[in-house]
C-alpha cells in the first residue's frame, strides 16, 4: 500500500477544511470583534479569555474522536469491523452526557473560573456574557467531533469537509448580522451576537453531520444490551488523550493568564496571534490527519514498512506547506494585524510578535505529523507522557523564566517554541527506539 502526492492529498485536502471548522469560528469571531466601532480591544479581550477556555473544554472531551478513529481504522485494516458496531452509539451517548454536565458545572460559576485569568472589570464582564452563551456550543461541538472520529476511521474526510465548508460560511455571515445589526431588522449585539452566531452555526453542524452519518454511511443508532467488548480499551485510549489534553491547555491558561496581567492591549494581540497560531496549526494537521487516519489502518494490516514510508512522505509535504503559510504571511505581515483589530496600540504589539508565530510553523508540522501518527496507533500513553513532559518541565517554567526577565508577550511565544521543540523532538525519538524496533 503506497501514499504519494495524489493519494495524501486526496485525504488531506478535505481534512485541512473539516480539521480548521473550530478555530474558524473563533478566528471569524476575532476579526468581528475586533473591527467593532466600540470596546474593540475589550472584546478581544473577553474572546481571547473565554476562547481559550471553550477551546480547552472540547479539546479535552473531544479526544475520543481520535479514540473512536483509531479503534475503527483498526478493526477496518484487521476486517473487524463487526466487532466495533455499537461502540460509536455508545460513546457519542457518553459524550452527550459529559458535555452537558460541563455545561451545567461551568455557567453557575463562569466569573469565578475567569477570575483566575486575571479579567476584572467590563472585561470580565464581557467575558462571562461572552461564555454563557457560546457554552450552549459545547454539546453540539462534541457530537459531531464524535461523528468526524467516526468518517476518519471509515477512511471519509470528505463529509467533515462539506459540514466544516457549510459551518464556516454560515458563522461569517451570521457573526456581521449579530455583532453589527442589519438596519432596523437586526440590532446590533456586539461580542454576545458574535457568541449566537458560532452556537447557530454548531447546531446546523450537527444536524447535517447527523442527517450524513445515517443517510450516506449507513450509521445505525445501536446501543447494545452490552457495553460493547472494545469500549473500555477505547475508555482508556480516551482518559489518556484526555490527560494529554488537559496538560496542553494547562499551558494555554498560564499563556493567556500572563497576558492578561500585563494589560487589555496585551491579551488581545495575544487573542490574535494564538488564533492565528491554532488556525495554522489546524490547517497543518489537515496533513497530520492523513497519518492519524491511515496509520491505524496499516497497524491493524501489519504494514509498519508502510507505516515509515507514509509518516516520511506526509512529512515532507507538511514542512512544505507551512513554509508556503510562512511565506505568505511574511509577504503581507503588516497587513494582517488590521484585518483582526482596530486599534493602534494592538496592531503593533501584534507586528513585534507576529514573526516568532511564523517561524514555529515548520516545527509545528514535524510535531502534528508524528502526533496524529501516534494517536491513529493508539499510542495514549506516549502522547500523554511527551505533553506531561513538554508542559510541566518546558512550557511553565519558561514561561515564568521570561516574565522574570520582563520579556512580556516576547516570553509567553519563547515558552510556547520550547514546548513544540519537546513535543516534536520526544515523538521522534519514541518513534525510531521503540515502534519500528518493538514492530519490526
Amino acid at each position: 500500500m503506497t501514499y504519494d502526492f495524489k493519494a495524501i492529498n486526496r485525504l488531506a485536502v478535505p481534512a485541512i477544511i473539516s480539521g480548521i471548522a473550530e478555530p474558524l469560528l473563533s478566528l471569524t469571531d476575532t476579526a468581528i470583534v475586533g473591527n467593532m466601532p466600540e470596546n474593540s480591544v475589550m472584546g478581544l479581550a473577553a474572546v481571547g479569555i473565554a476562547g481559550s477556555f471553550i477551546s480547552a473544554l472540547v479539546w479535552i472531551l473531544a479526544q475520543s474522536r481520535s479514540a473512536i478513529s483509531a479503534i475503527i481504522a483498526g478493526a477496518l485494516g484487521a476486517g473487524k469491523l463487526d466487532e466495533v458496531r455499537t461502540l460509536p452509539s455508545q460513546i457519542i451517548l457518553i459524550n452527550i452526557i459529559l458535555s452537558v454536565a460541563l455545561y451545567l458545572c461551568t455557567v453557575p460559576f463562569a466569573r469565578e473560573i475567569f477570575e483566575l485569568y486575571n479579567a476584572s472589570g467590563p472585561v470580565l464582564d464581557t467575558t462571562v456574557s461572552y461564555y454563557k452563551i457560546r457554552a450552549l456550543g459545547l454539546p453540539l461541538t462534541l457530537v459531531t467531533f464524535s461523528f468526524f472520529g467516526l468518517f476518519r476511521g471509515m477512511q471519509n474526510t470528505y463529509y467533515p469537509m462539506i459540514i466544516a465548508i457549510v459551518g464556516a460560511v454560515l458563522n461569517v455571515v451570521l457573526d456581521v448580522l449579530f455583532v453589527f445589526g442589519w438596519g432596523s431588522i437586526i440590532e446590533p449585539m456586539g461580542v454576545e451576537g458574535a457568541a449566537w452566531a458560532s452556537v447557530i452555526a454548531q447546531l446546523v453542524m450537527m444536524f447535517l453531520t447527523v442527517y450524513l452519518a445515517f443517510k450516506k454511511i449507513g450509521f445505525v443508532w445501536d446501543l447494545g444490551s452490552h457495553a460493547n467488548p472494545s469500549l473500555k480499551r477505547l475508555i482508556i485510549l480516551s482518559l489518556n488523550l484526555f490527560i494529554r489534553a488537559a496538560s496542553l491547555n494547562v499551558a494555554l491558561y498560564f499563556a493567556n493568564a500572563f497576558a492578561t496581567s500585563y494589560g487589555s492591549v496585551t491579551i488581545a494581540a495575544q487573542t490574535i496571534l494564538f488564533q492565528i497560531w491554532l488556525f495554522f496549526s489546524f490547517f497543518i494537521d489537515g496533513y497530520a490527519s492523513v497519518a492519524n487516519i491511515v496509520s491505524g489502518k496499516l497497524k491493524g494490516a501489519q504494514d509498519f514498512n508502510g507505516l515509515k514510508k507514509l509518516i516520511s512522505s506526509v512529512l515532507k509535504i507538511s514542512v512544505l506547506v507551512s513554509f508556503v503559510l510562512m511565506l505568505i504571511c511574511f509577504g503581507s505581515y503588516f497587513y494582517i494585524g488590521r484585518l483582526f483589530s482596530n486599534d493602534l496600540e494592538v496592531i503593533e504589539m501584534f507586528n513585534t510578535v507576529f514573526w516568532m508565530v511564523l517561524i514555529m510553523q515548520p516545527l509545528n508540522a514535524v510535531a502534528f505529523v508524528y502526533d496524529g501518527a501516534f494517536k491513529g496507533m493508539a499510542e495514549a500513553v506516549a502522547l500523554r507522557n511527551t505533553l506531561l513532559i513538554a508542559t510541566f518541565l518546558g512550557f511553565i517554567p519558561t514561561v515564568y523564566l521570561m516574565d522574570y526577565l520582563d520579556l512580556g508577550l516576547y516570553g509567553i511565544w519563547i515558552a510556547f517554541t520550547v514546548w513544540m521543540l519537546l513535543r516534536a523532538g520526544i515523538l521522534i525519538r519514541l518513534f525510531k527506539v521503540k515502534i519500528l524496533p518493538k514492530n519490526a
